[in-house]
């Protein structure tokens, strides 16, 4: 992690995306305001068409708003160049994906130093770097398996690592047990609690009741703005969850 920030991780004031759309304006977000903590997890809510996607995509650097402000660990980037985005992109973000994004032909280690090698980090130094990465995802045995050698669950564990590689200052993740069964979704978000709780800031894209109850806070977009922003009251355990999803298929086989 990187070190603390002046004022909230992540700050956004009165932020506004406009797309058009043949001789139509579409509003993807109006005026949105939101601060996020360092050491937050966040779970940003809505239909389809909510704003929660043009939401990530400004988070991530991965767009530009059409006006106000986007501040991340005290740096403003929402005036930054293409550039100097993609810099920060590289510095301060680690994503994670709903499809994982694995490169095929190359192994888990390789896969979670690419960040690092991109920023020229040495070769020794990154291998390294990725194989504390891919351990703190309870994959050291599995570093030199390739992505077909490995479960759905061991390869989002590998995207996770990979985007812990360059200690970020947040953790973006768009929809990441979409493409689990419900078991290995539960197991990741097991472990994104527990890298919360080692003080990583977390911010969760989804649909799924069942995967945002995992965080503290949720965030609820609706036609591109904030309907609610409110501290979950009863935050699910994951590991218990998955304790007794364990108990239950026992029982019944």
């Amino acid at each position: 992690m990187t070190g603390a920030a002046t004022g909230p991780m992540i700050r956004t004031i009165d932020l506004t995306k406009n797309y058009q759309v043949g001789p139509e304006t579409v509003h993807a977000l109006a005026g949105l305001s939101v601060d996020i903590e360092e050491g937050e997890f966040v779970a940003v809510m809505g239909p389809s068409g909510s704003g929660k996607s043009t939401f990530m995509n400004l988070l991530g650097c991965l767009d530009t708003p059409t006006s106000g402000h986007y501040e991340l660990a005290g740096e403003r980037v929402s005036e930054q160049t293409t550039d100097q985005l993609a810099k920060t992109r590289n510095r301060k973000i680690g994503f994670v994906f709903q499809q994982f994004n694995l490169l095929p032909r190359v192994s888990a280690l390789d896969n979670v130093a690419l960040p690092l090698m991109y920023g020229r980090v040495p070769r020794v130094e990154r291998h390294r770097l990725a194989r504390e990465a891919l351990k703190a995802v309870g994959l050291g045995d599995r570093m030199g398996y390739h992505p077909q050698q490995l479960s759905g669950g061991q390869q989002q564990r590998v995207a996770i690592a990979r985007a812990l590689v360059s200690q970020p200052a947040m953790v973006l993740a768009d929809e990441p047990t979409g493409a689990l069964d419900t078991r290995t979704g539960i197991e990741i978000m097991a472990l994104f609690q527990t890298l919360n709780k080692q003080g990583i800031t977390l911010v969760i894209i989804t649909h799924e009741a069942e995967v945002a109850k995992y965080a503290e806070r949720h965030i609820l977009f609706r036609d591109g703005q904030l309907i609610s922003d409110e501290r979950v009251a009863d935050q699910g355990d994951a590991a218990a969850d998955l304790a007794a999803l364990h108990t239950r298929q026992e029982a019944a086989q």
